[in-house]
């Protein structure tokens, strides 16, 4: 309905530029008013189809109204007490239906904070406690979050690393299953993965498997890329960890809650992590996250070793149960399922048009499209993909990159999203590319 920014965006832009901190930064400019959905409608009243989901964390739609009443109800009972010295029944509620959903044999126990990047922080704390060893692996192409520990999982530098260290000691990086820029230029299937092999190595030249506490994984790196390992990544790595003791902590703070057509993205490859970390999508728009884990391996920290003063807070915790519940009545894993057959279909017919569609890669409606100049050097196309994704948004179409290069184009549409919302949320897309390719010839 307007230029973009709409006036009233504008005058919001600069009262944000007066007293928020330059490294917040914005990838559309742009003041969201209301959400419903797949769509939001900002203060000028433009309307939007979402394609990024508040980075995953929408999986059931913006505003589910299970969830808005649940928080409502709470709201006007308990907002907060700090469960640590007086509880309350929907941490335990909870609890239970994350325990019944985690794809992890035996008896189970369950922690809270408030981020993704807290939940990994904390599952590292319970792993050291565990094993009574320190170090960690993580992999390259790896997004584990902002803190210091957390960055030093992380692997994209700019801008999440640059000026910020030191980092915390003893975290060990590996390369990643990333078929498409194989570490070791090989080609799967017939490459005898690798990207296995190589742990021999690297336990004989940079760290020896006693001292290693745990491996985290995404088991489809978000950040990164969107890149999805080959079947026999996940066993392996778990083969690996079985046998030097130890524990395989798996990532789903983006992967969760029926984002990659299953409640959790490991359960595609038939392995069983020690732990899980959870966030994101859990409830539906509200600050909690979740280390869910053996039991055993939970206990190990003793009284007073965990926990924060808004963990697990009561309306968060209703929301969570909300979310769970109309995850499950939705059939959302089994939607996410059909929408990623359905858009990477799109997406080939595209990718036969247009030369910058060097690969495309998903599991279930989490989905990537990686940019190149060339499909023969592979040399990433950064700035087109920003082009796009601006182009998308003049139309109406918010979507976002990812990518250690910024080349990737990724969707994580809210999985309530209609098939009419996706046609045209397609028929955009493939505009954005034909006007943007068709620049680069002229």
């Amino acid at each position: 309905m307007t230029v973009l920014p709409g006036e009233k965006s504008k005058a919001l832009i600069d009262r944000k530029n007066k007293c928020t901190a330059r490294g917040i930064s914005q990838g559309t400019p742009l003041f969201i008013e209301k959400a419903k959905g797949a769509l939001l409608t900002d203060v000028d009243g433009n309307q939007f189809i979402d394609l990024y989901g508040g980075i995953g964390v929408l999986n059931a739609g913006h505003c589910p109204q299970p969830v808005v009443d649940a928080i409502k109800e709470q709201a006007e009972k308990l907002m907060h007490t700090c469960f640590m010295v007086s509880m309350y029944e929907s941490w335990v509620t909870l609890a239970e239906k994350l325990i019944q959903i985690t794809p992890i044999k035996g008896d189970l126990k369950v922690t809270y904070v408030n981020s993704g990047a807290e939940a990994v922080e904390n599952a590292i704390k319970i792993a050291r406690t565990y094993t009574e060893r320190t170090g960690v692996i993580s992999f390259e192409m790896a997004f584990h979050g902002r803190t210091n520990l957390t960055m030093g999982l992380t692997s994209k530098v700019k801008p999440y690393k640059f000026g910020f260290g030191p980092f915390a000691p003893e975290l060990y990086k590996i390369p990643s299953s990333y078929c498409y820029r194989c570490y070791y230029r090989s080609t799967y299937p017939s490459c005898g993965m690798h990207c296995l092999e190589q742990f021999e190595r690297f336990f004989a030249a940079e760290v020896a498997p006693e001292t290693i506490a745990a491996m985290i994984i995404e088991p489809v790196q978000g950040e990164g890329g969107f890149i999805v390992p080959p079947k026999e990544f996940l066993p392996g790595l778990k083969t690996i960890a079985e046998k030097h003791g130890i524990l395989l902590i798996s990532d789903e703070i983006q992967t969760g809650f029926g984002r990659t057509g299953k409640m959790f993205a490991v359960e595609h490859y038939g392995v069983e992590p020690d732990i899980i970390t959870m966030a994101k999508s859990i409830a539906a728009g509200m600050p909690l996250s979740a280390v869910v884990g053996k039991a055993e391996i939970m206990d190990a920290p003793g009284p007073g070793m965990l926990g924060g003063t808004y963990a697990g807070n009561p309306i968060a915790c209703a929301a969570g149960i909300a979310t769970i519940d109309y995850i499950s009545q939705e059939s959302l894993p089994a939607r996410a399922e059909k929408i990623g057959a359905t858009v990477v279909g799109h997406l080939k017919n595209m990718q036969e048009k247009y030369a910058l569609i060097g690969d495309i890669r998903h599991l279930g409606a989490m989905i990537g499209i990686e940019l190149v100049k060339d499909r023969e050097t592979k040399e990433p196309a950064k700035e087109e993909t920003a082009l796009i994704t601006q182009e998308c948004l003049n139309q109406g179409l918010i979507i976002i990159s990812a990518g250690v290069f910024g080349n990737v184009i990724r969707m994580l549409m809210p999985l309530v999203i209609t098939d009419e919302q996706i046609d045209k949320a397609i028929n955009i897309l493939d505009s954005a590319f034909a006007k943007v390719q068709k620049s680069l010839t002229i």
